[in-house]
């Protein structure tokens, strides 16, 4: 190994932060769901179109994590949240959490790309010499 090409890190940071990721889809997906009884009462009810599409959404959510290692779930995760904030017109509250998760969702996949820029460079702690 030349001294050009960085040493690859003890354990594979990116396998990590699917474990974030994947945390981070749990939660939303209970916070969706936990917004049925505010359609409930201001959205037609659950039984109504938006209350379907909220469900729906959740489940996908959910379901999302076991598809994080494929490399069409961070579009699909963007696409959710923008179907989240589509309800703007019909029920703003849960547009609301779209918003909210989609600034949590860049603000992951910023520290993503500056981790594999990191990795890249072999400056990552666990890419350095330790002291003999």
């Amino acid at each position: 190994m030349t001294d050009e090409t960085p040493k690859p890190p003890a354990k594979d940071p990116m396998k990590s932060f699917r474990g974030v990721m994947a945390g981070s889809l749990i939660m939303e997906g209970i916070t969706v769901a936990l917004a049925l009884p505010v359609v409930a009462k201001l959205g037609g009810g659950v039984g109504s179109f938006t209350g379907w599409s909220v469900i729906v959404i959740a489940v996908a959510l959910i379901v999302l994590c076991g598809f994080l290692k494929k490399p069409w779930a961070v579009p699909a995760v963007l696409v959710l949240q923008a179907a989240l904030i589509a309800f703007f017109v019909a029920l703003p509250a849960v547009a609301i959490l779209g918003v909210i998760f989609l600034g949590i969702w860049l603000w992951l996949l910023w520290l993503r790309r500056d981790v594999a820029r990191r990795m890249a460079a072999g400056t990552l702690p666990s890419q350095q010499q330790q002291p003999q």
